[in-house]
């Protein structure tokens, strides 16, 4: 992608809502105190990709109100540049995250209407106009409002239509929308996407499951021969602590997840995303991106936040040794 005069182009470019997150150690109805946190998908991504050495840039709309300072604040403080709009007419969304059980989190979210979902087309366009290595999306920003979905379209096509490397993970969020409304949204979006990144209970959203069959592995290749048959590059598909899996036209790789003592799931799938993207933008080959995906994931479970535990380039050694390894099938 061509970058605008002035601009040295990114290695990653996202965008989407954050918001403010307000965390209780148990649960939200006996009251306790709340710690406040940045969350959201996009924004997790950037500031683990940032944290691996990497230049990244955020673009998003904010409320012209504390939320959206604290915010900033904090993805300046990780390096992340930012490309944002304050809007003065709305508020920064918000979420409370309760720890109802040691395994058990429920979000409560407070973000119709917020300034973020009014992320548009021309918004997008400014980021673009900087240029990137790789753009990267998630179908939680399609899902906000017909406006962001528009600039989430028009994005993919710019950079695809550019030669930029186009990341589009799943993400599906069924508070947002059905999944009827998010396989008619994502489905076409695939096409311009050099990898797809997705849950195993998510491909089904921009794949056909094959009928005859109710093999999980066969329906997953069949799914992900059908995305490379698209022009896809690459399908990543994440199992949580089962670990991850990335389907090529060279053949099919597997990772386990780095064992590690859980202690906060959420954020988990974009800290692998985030281990994978840094890896593809070192040169790495499969089997190295789908290891430092697992190893960056592994930190997220293992830390309390959204991003908060994610490492440092230095610090990837600190869990390296761990048992595991990728295999080629």
């Amino acid at each position: 992608m061509s970058a605008a005069v002035g601009l040295l182009p990114v290695d990653l470019l996202t965008f989407g809502e954050s918001m403010v997150s307000l965390r209780s150690a148990g649960p939200l109805s006996a009251g306790g105190a709340l710690t406040m946190h940045v969350a959201g998908a996009e924004s997790n991504v950037a500031v683990g990709v940032a944290r691996l050495g990497h230049s990244v840039s955020w673009a998003g709309v904010v409320g012209a109100d504390p939320h959206g300072e604290f915010i900033l604040r904090q993805l300046r403080a990780e390096g992340v540049r930012l490309q944002h709009r304050e809007d003065a007419t709305r508020r920064t969304g918000v979420m409370f995250l309760e720890h109802r059980t040691a395994d058990v989190t429920r979000a409560f979210y407070y973000r119709s209407g917020s300034a973020g979902s009014t992320l548009s087309r021309e918004d997008v366009g400014r980021a673009l106009e900087q240029g990137a290595r790789i753009l990267h999306l998630t179908g939680i920003t399609a899902a906000l409002s017909p406006e962001s979905r528009k600039a989430v379209q028009y994005a993919a096509e710019r950079a695809a239509a550019d030669g930029t490397v186009v990341s589009l993970d799943v993400n599906y969020r069924s508070k947002l929308w059905s999944r009827e409304e998010a396989r008619e949204v994502l489905t076409p979006l695939v096409r311009h996407a050099s990898i797809v990144i997705a849950s195993d209970d998510e491909l089904g959203l921009v794949a056909s499951a094959p009928a005859g069959t109710q093999n999980p592995d066969a329906v997953e290749s069949a799914m992900a021969a059908e995305l490379l048959g698209l022009g896809v590059s690459e399908v990543v598909v994440k199992r949580g602590a089962a670990g991850a899996g990335v389907h090529t036209a060279d053949g099919r790789w597997e990772t386990p997840a780095v064992p590690v003592t859980s202690i906060d799931t959420v954020g988990a799938g974009d800290a692998f995303t985030a281990g994978y993207l840094s890896a593809l933008l070192d040169g790495a080959e499969v089997a190295g991106r789908l290891q430092r995906g697992a190893l960056t994931g592994a930190f997220a479970v293992s830390t309390a936040g959204d991003w908060e535990g994610l490492p440092a380039r230095t610090e990837l050694a600190l869990l390296a040794t761990t048992p595991g390894g990728t295999t080629q099938r």
